[in-house]
């Protein structure tokens, strides 16, 4: 066994959602389930196909995303693995519904942080391990600090 770092490849804002399912009609449900839940998120979705012709499935609403979809999920090769780039939403938007798709089996993380992916390859495939999402904590918050998210989180509409 070969353990692999995978880096996702997205522009530094960009939220997505790494996951894990068990069949292919995973990406139409995907879709589905994030356009009845919030119609104004543009998205793109890659599903690595685990068995068969092995290819990246694909959906979503917006170029952009579509493509970084297929070229992550590509650089993955993950049987069953499967991620979502969005704009105009955050994942906290949708994960909830994309938690119920009845094939999702895991979601590794949710995040715009820059994201390592720890992949075992074997002679049968390759399998995702676990995710680095983000930096190393630095500290513990002060008082300031909780002001400062308590403030931030009601800017932008997340708590009243």
């Amino acid at each position: 066994m070969e353990l692999l770092t995978v880096n996702i490849e997205k522009p530094a804002d960009t939220n997505f959602i790494l996951g894990q399912s068990h069949f292919i009609k995973t990406v139409e449900d995907i879709h589905e389930a994030i356009v009845l839940t919030n119609s104004a998120i543009k998205f793109g979705i890659g599903f690595c196909e685990s068995s068969g012709p092995a290819l990246v499935r694909w959906s979503g609403n917006d170029d952009a995303m579509i493509a970084l979809a297929k070229k992550n999920a590509m650089n993955l090769s993950c049987g069953h693995a499967f991620i979502i780039f969005m704009e105009n939403g955050f994942p906290v938007n949708i994960l909830n519904a994309v938690k119920n798709v009845p094939e999702v089996c895991r979601i590794y993380c949710a995040t715009a942080n820059p994201v390592e992916v720890i992949v075992a390859e074997t002679k049968q495939g390759r399998g995702i391990m676990g995710v680095i999402d983000g930096e190393k904590t630095k500290g513990i918050e002060t008082e300031a600090d909780i002001q400062t998210r308590k403030t931030f989180l009601r800017k932008i509409g997340y708590k009243l």
